[in-house]
């Protein structure tokens, strides 16, 4: 039986997400079906939706992948952000998403509102506050946008998507990586491209070619747009960002690719990225996970001790469930 959203998401334990949603009809989200028709324009939707959204929500996009019938992305709730803006921050941003109601877009408009129109509103702007650092409000525009605009598309009604989409929280860093990996490298597992920076419609791509442009590519200010910036190795005082070097994390990703689409199997090269040792990663591991993740890990992700450490905060006082987490799998692959 599926969890309930509140049971996988907890943003006291970790800010950082993965989720996927998967095409329920024959019909292919992208690319082409077997009558040779080509859907191919549809991914552009996708990457754009998710690239436009993080814009408005208080939600950062650490990566994503969009595929032929589904897509990936990991994504970081920014909750500082969400607490900064103000009132008309927070309407402003809603009326981009949903067109509110007649006191929002009132107010919205410079109006005095009456006394009880302005307690109305108090406690409408503190529910769009908290929706703009919701991942299921998040996914839920994202996927009825994309289902709206295909039906439209191919003339009919009904479903579009596999029911609610999938979502894991990854409790550290190395989890992050591994996850963010494994989402870029998508195209190259599934032979839709030879190396990651030739990868269409993932983030890697996006980072990869400004990584060229760019005088100092490990600056969070000279890195891709609308992507959560790489701000460097965990220091104090480190700027917002994943707690890595860009290049370090191309590097892994390249080295990754390379050995995924040469099937080496037991033949690790000896120039792996520096980065595996900083991350305290196992070679082998790290392929098997880089190429199965989903189905390796279960809810939640990460070393054992932060699994241990903060999973009541997931399933408070379950302990069947506690038990249940797939704590064998991140024993084995991830501590």
């Amino acid at each position: 039986m599926p969890k309930p959203r509140k049971q996988l998401v907890a943003l006291d334990a970790t800010p950082y997400y993965h989720c996927v949603s998967r095409c329920v009809r024959r019909a292919f989200l992208c690319g082409q079906d077997e009558q040779g028709r080509s859907f191919e324009h549809r991914r552009g939707w996708i990457e754009k939706l998710i690239l436009d959204q993080a814009q408005v929500f208080c939600i950062d996009i650490a990566a994503y992948a969009v595929m032929s019938n589904h897509f990936h992305v990991v994504l970081h709730v920014n909750q500082k952000n969400s607490k900064q803006l103000s009132d008309l921050d927070v309407v402003s941003r809603w009326h981009r998403l949903y067109k509110g109601n007649v006191i929002s877009q009132k107010f919205g408009r410079g109006e005095t509102l009456s006394p009880t129109q302005g307690l109305l509103l108090a406690d409408l702007i503190e529910e769009w506050r908290d929706r703009l650092t919701s991942i299921s409000w998040f996914m839920r525009r994202l996927n009825e946008t994309v289902a709206r605009l295909a039906n439209e598309e191919d003339q009919c009604t009904g479903h579009f998507w596999e029911g609610r989409f999938k979502s894991q929280a990854l409790l550290d860093e190395k989890a992050l990586a591994a996850c963010m990996a494994y989402v870029d490298l998508n195209p190259v597992r599934a032979a839709m491209a030879k190396t990651p920076e030739e990868s269409e419609h993932t983030s890697v791509k996006k980072r990869a070619e400004k990584a060229k442009e760019a005088h100092s590519p490990n600056h969070p200010k000279q890195q891709a747009f609308g992507l959560l910036p790489f701000a460097g190795n965990p220091r104090q005082d480190i700027p917002e960002g994943i707690q890595m070097r860009l290049t370090d994390y191309l590097d892994l990703v390249d080295w990754t690719g390379r050995q995924i689409r040469d099937n080496k199997r037991g033949s690790i090269s000896e120039a792996e990225p520096a980065i595996m040792n900083r991350l305290g990663i196992d070679s082998e591991h790290w392929l098997y996970i880089t190429q199965n993740f989903e189905s390796e890990f279960k809810g939640i992700v990460g070393a054992v001790n932060e699994v241990k450490s903060k999973i009541s905060q997931f399933w408070d006082g379950q302990r069947e469930r506690r038990r249940a987490a797939g704590i064998a799998a991140c024993k084995l692959r991830l501590s």
